[in-house]
């Protein structure tokens, strides 16, 4: 498999304050990646660097085997949209479709055509008068209609409603299918994408949390919930990253798979199990109570 991005102990801190930490990570051609974690976490600080809008302070970083910073035969194989983008006040939809014909060689315009009828976008409107939900269509059809090699979004979508969103992750798994490329999605709506990760990267506090396949993921953690002396004795040897208890009633969310011996012994104990999402797992992992070590997922 080719690599698209080499990330090698890349650090970026203002004044005393470290962004980013001394993070590593490799990613693959022709796959989608989360990049996933709270606000502020770092997320945005690595797609700018990845993207030559920042420089790192130290480490290294690599993009198509080179440095992107001032390298046009890297910049021009890469579409980065992110939910801030701004506009020539002055231009139109139609006039920012044109230049992004311009920019990016994959350009497809009969798909750029189909999106923004199916987003019912006013293309003679001008970008100044447009809805935050309009305006996150518009990066939505530039990201998908660009074909871009690496593409990646950040948050472009927030402005957009369920359906709306539901149609950028349909038109994006058919046009991946049909022409694949790399694709990192940063997004604080993990369950919304978690069917179409194959990958999953989760920042915190600046650092790689999680780097793993999205399928190994799946599954890690499951609750646990019944009596507090049952859940209790049920899970004194196990890996707990989140506890709860009401009255005489107790809730575990346990770090590791389902074995068939702890799903027998939870049957007798009448305690109750259900497998805990993507989401609901990066949010146990990142709200401070497992003292950093998910290194021991698995």
């Amino acid at each position: 498999m080719n690599t698209v991005i080499e990330v090698h102990r890349l650090n970026k801190t203002y004044g005393k304050d470290t962004v980013v930490n001394d993070v590593s990570f490799v990613v693959e051609q022709d796959k989608i990646y989360g990049l996933l974690g709270r606000n502020g976490a770092g997320k945005t600080t690595i797609m700018h660097m990845i993207t030559a809008q920042l420089f790192p302070t130290s480490g290294e970083l690599k993009v198509f085997g080179e440095n992107p910073y001032e390298n046009n035969r890297v910049l021009r194989r890469m579409c980065f949209i992110k939910e801030s983008q701004k506009y020539p006040e002055s231009f139109r939809i139609i006039d920012v479709m044109e230049v992004a014909a311009s920019i990016y060689p994959n350009w497809d315009k009969d798909f750029a055509e189909q999106l923004i009828q199916e987003f019912r976008l006013p293309v003679k409107r001008r970008m100044k008068k447009l809805s935050r939900g309009m305006l996150s269509s518009v990066g939505v059809v530039i990201g998908l209609a660009s074909r871009a090699p690496l593409t990646i979004f950040d948050e472009p979508y927030l402005g957009l409603d369920a359906v709306a969103r539901n149609l950028f992750y349909e038109r994006l798994i058919e046009d991946y299918a049909e022409h694949p490329r790399t694709v990192i999605l940063s997004t604080h709506l993990i369950d919304e994408v978690s069917n179409i990760l194959e990958h999953v990267f989760v920042i915190d506090n600046g650092k790689i949390l999680i780097d793993e396949e999205a399928d190994d993921l799946r599954g890690k953690a499951y609750t646990a919930v019944g009596s507090s002396a049952n859940v209790s004795a049920f899970a004194a040897d196990k890996k707990i990253i989140q506890q709860e208890s009401v009255g005489g009633l107790m809730s575990a969310t346990v770090l590791g798979h389902l074995e068939n011996s702890a799903r027998r012994q939870a049957e007798a104990q009448g305690i109750e199990l259900a497998p805990v999402s993507l989401q609901q797992l990066i949010i146990h992992l990142t709200n401070g109570k497992t003292n950093g070590k998910v290194a021991e997922i698995g």
